[in-house]
Formats: structure tokens, C-alpha cells, sequence
């Protein structure tokens, strides 16, 4: 097995299979592949088995994994990046496992498990009460991670925590302590426009923050979508 990574903005992550390699990633993230490639669509790849899918996709992630071979013949398959940003591969093994933000894990090689780890609502203030989700990616192989806009890490001491908009949360290692706390102060919460809660990072470990946020790009954009004149289907 060979992957590498093309592009720059938009970038696209292509795995070349060879006859017995394996790669799983959640159902629709296909882009294109080549003839010799066969799928198989089930929860393998969820850990949990299929209570553990059910969960996933109640909290908006992807009840079904999708399983890439090739066929006597090598070949390859491709996944685009939804959003501009940066794919990023991680080795993941029982001293190294990764929380990622929902729709953050793309594909994985190897005896990789995608888990729900964390989910809380948190109200229209933030997500339009969708609420936020972490995944866990565990076992033993490699993944990859989509990550919005530029990227940018932190290594925490033991101890040291960073506050962070929910929203530009893409990943961190699993050492990294997690919670959602609230913006503190009456004025703060009813004047400030940052929404009512931070995620609290604390170390040691490494974190991954993400630029661009789904929220902010949909803000951005309503400005110029028609809408239908009053009156109007």
C-alpha cells in the first residue's frame, strides 16, 4: 500500500492497493477509483460493532464503513478533501490514539477502529443545537484526518490548557484532557458573539486546531444565497 497526498487547497488523498491490502472509510467519501477496485459496505471498522454504528450515527457521523481491496490486480482509489484544507496521515497503535472532530476521519489502513467518544449539545449559539461530537480513532495502523482552512499545533505541558472555539477543534491525542466549559461573565455571555462555551485542552499531548469553521463558512455565505420572494415556494 502507497498513499500520497495532491493538491494544496482542495487537496486529494490517493491510495494505491495492492491484491490483499485493506482500506475502510465511512460511506460516501469515495471520489473516484480504479476499475480493479471492489467495495464492500457494512459496520465493520466501527468499534462497538453494530450498537457502536447505531451511536456514530446518531450523532451524525456514518452508520456504514466502506471496505476498498483490489482484485487480482493492483490498483488505486481517492478521496477529495470537502472543504480548502489539509489531509493529514496519523500512525495509530495502543500508545497512540487520536479524538477527532465528526466529520474529521476520512479513510483507514490496517486494524483501525472508529469509535464515538464524546457528544453534548450545546444549543443554537454554537451549532444551531446540533451539538458536538468527538470521535476516537484506535487500534493498530494508519488513518487519515480532513482538516478545514490552515492547521495549526500546539504541544501541551502537563497541565497546561488552551481554550478553544468548539468549532476549530479538529484533532489532539488521546493524553489531551477534554471538556466544554462556558464563557465566563453575564456581559461576556450576552454581548460578546462568541457563543456561550469553550473547549478546555488540557496537556500533555499534541493538538491539531483547524481555521476554518463550518459555522463561520455558512455565515459568510448568506449574505449572497437567493431566497425565495415572500409569498413564493
Amino acid at each position: 500500500m502507497d498513499a500520497r497526498i495532491r493538491g494544496t487547497v482542495m487537496p486529494v488523498l490517493e491510495v494505491a492497493l495492492d491484491p490483499g491490502d485493506r482500506l475502510i472509510a465511512e460511506a460516501g467519501q469515495l471520489s473516484w477509483m480504479t476499475d480493479s477496485i471492489r467495495l464492500h459496505t457494512s459496520t465493520r471498522g466501527a468499534a462497538g460493532g453494530m450498537f457502536g454504528a447505531v451511536r456514530r450515527a446518531m450523532a451524525g457521523a456514518g452508520l456504514f464503513m466502506t471496505e476498498y481491496t483490489a482484485d487480482r490486480v493492483p490498483g488505486s482509489v481517492s478521496f477529495a478533501a470537502k472543504l480548502p484544507g489539509q489531509i493529514l496521515p496519523v500512525q495509530v497503535n495502543k500508545g497512540a490514539e487520536y479524538m477527532v472532530h465528526r466529520h474529521g476521519f476520512l479513510c483507514a489502513a490496517g486494524d483501525v477502529r472508529v469509535s464515538l467518544s464524546f457528544q453534548r449539545r450545546l444549543g443554537a449559539g454554537i451549532f444551531g443545537g446540533a451539538g458536538f461530537t468527538l470521535q476516537r480513532v484506535s487500534g493498530d495502523g494508519y488513518a487519515w484526518v480532513e482538516l478545514s482552512g490552515e492547521v495549526i499545533t500546539y504541544d501541551l505541558a502537563r497541565g497546561e490548557t488552551l481554550r478553544v472555539h468548539p468549532g476549530h477543534v479538529g484533532l489532539f491525542e488521546s493524553s489531551v484532557g477534554f471538556d466544554i466549559t462556558t464563557v465566563r461573565g453575564v456581559r461576556n455571555i450576552l454581548f460578546g458573539g462568541d457563543g456561550l462555551f469553550l473547549a478546555a485542552l488540557t496537556g500533555p499531548g499534541r493538538v491539531w486546531l483547524q481555521s476554518l469553521t463550518i459555522t463561520n463558512l455558512a455565515h459568510s455565505l448568506i449574505p449572497y444565497l437567493p431566497f425565495p420572494e415572500p409569498g413564493t415556494q
